[in-house]
């Protein structure tokens, strides 16, 4: 069983255990936003004139205009026609759902589909692994009870590093009236063109409509959660209580997001140098599993967490995610990372693994 350790500081590239400096290749701030200086300071900015909360209702009678300039650069950066935001990835997948299901549409999962986009809390995924389950897809969407039909899932596994293609949509029916719901916490930010996350790499279809969720406070670095989809559907979904019943995100942090893009493509650019980097040095090495230009390298050696830690290198390793799963081992490369930090964790790795 894996120990847990507990420090008073946000972690960076490294972190201080016992008065001692690890190097820290764990963790989801994957373009290292919560520790950029340069962000840091647009978000004093942003408190300055916003506050640190705006406790209201955005359906309320007052509104702060920062949010819609906020949700325009959000669809942008993503390359998506509309964007909502909320103050959870789980509220912003927990929306959606609410409100699909108002509407008595069916849902299909993926295997391994996040909760945030679960219709509730005991939930059913299949068993099987992606590919077979996409084979499957058209036929369990041809022969379900009901003609309008959720598929959804996540748009790529991160906890083992598998990616997901998305050409079995072009394999749908055309004579059903599908939504497609992603969830993207794990990818906004780290894939796709210069970050923009998976919106831009799933095939469109007329009678298919996408709709994806994503939590910002991973790679954008940001607390809160957005939906990405055509104006019409955002619209549709304000309207419900139960997006005018949530709180919405910090104003403040979306100030400084929409100063930011500069810092976000160089981070993105960073990271991508890291990976690379660190895909160098792995080589063909069957100890990872990993998708390319993707900062997450998942093992199925767990005695690698205990070996690296006795060298002062702390990655990620715990059972998820409830208490009685396996452990899942994965190293983190983030762009705050240093070349010397990378080269150091490759050549531990040489000496152990080869």
């Amino acid at each position: 069983m894996t120990e847990h350790y507990s420090i008073d500081h946000l972690p960076g590239r490294t972190i201080d255990l016992d008065g001692q400096d690890y190097l820290f290749f764990s963790g989801t701030s994957y373009l290292g936003m919560a520790q950029n200086p340069a962000f840091r300071a647009l978000l004093i900015e942003g408190m300055a004139q916003y506050g640190t909360v705006f406790g209201s209702s955005r359906n309320g009678n007052l509104q702060l205009r920062i949010y819609e300039e906020a949700e325009v650069k959000l669809a942008a950066f993503a390359r998506a026609e509309a964007a909502l935001t909320l103050s959870s990835g789980m509220l912003a997948g927990q929306a959606v759902v609410n409100w699909l299901k108002g509407q008595d549409f069916g849902f299909l999962y993926g295997p391994n589909a996040h909760p945030a986009i679960w219709q509730e809390p005991n939930t059913r995924l299949p068993t099987l692994s992606f590919d077979d389950w996409t084979k499957r897809l058209p036929e369990l969407v041809a022969t379900a009870p009901t003609r309008h039909i959720v598929i959804a899932l996540n748009s790529l596994d991160a906890l083992f590093s598998v990616g997901y293609s998305f050409e079995w949509v072009h394999q749908l029916p055309v004579d059903q009236e599908i939504t497609l719901l992603v969830d993207d916490s794990h990818g906004l930010g780290v894939i796709g063109p210069e970050g923009s996350g998976i919106g831009s790499k799933i095939p469109k279809r007329d009678n298919v409509r996408l709709i994806v969720t994503a939590s910002l406070a991973k790679a954008m670095g940001l607390p809160g959660g957005v939906i990405f989809s055509d104006p019409q559907t955002l619209a549709s979904i304000r309207r419900t209580a139960f997006f005018g019943a949530c709180s919405p995100t910090p104003p403040a942090y979306l100030y400084a997001f929409g100063q930011a893009q500069g810092l976000y493509h160089a981070a993105f650019d960073r990271l991508l140098e890291n990976i690379r980097r660190f895909e160098n040095r792995v080589g063909d090495s069957d100890l990872f599993q990993h998708i390319p230009a993707y900062p997450v390298f998942y093992t199925a050696q767990d005695q690698l967490y205990s070996s690296l830690l006795a060298n002062r290198i702390f990655v990620y390793s715990f059972a998820y995610p409830s208490p009685t799963d396996k452990p899942n081992t994965r190293i983190v490369i983030n762009a705050m990372h240093q070349p010397e930090d990378i080269e150091q964790l490759g050549d531990y790795l040489y000496g152990t693994t080869r």
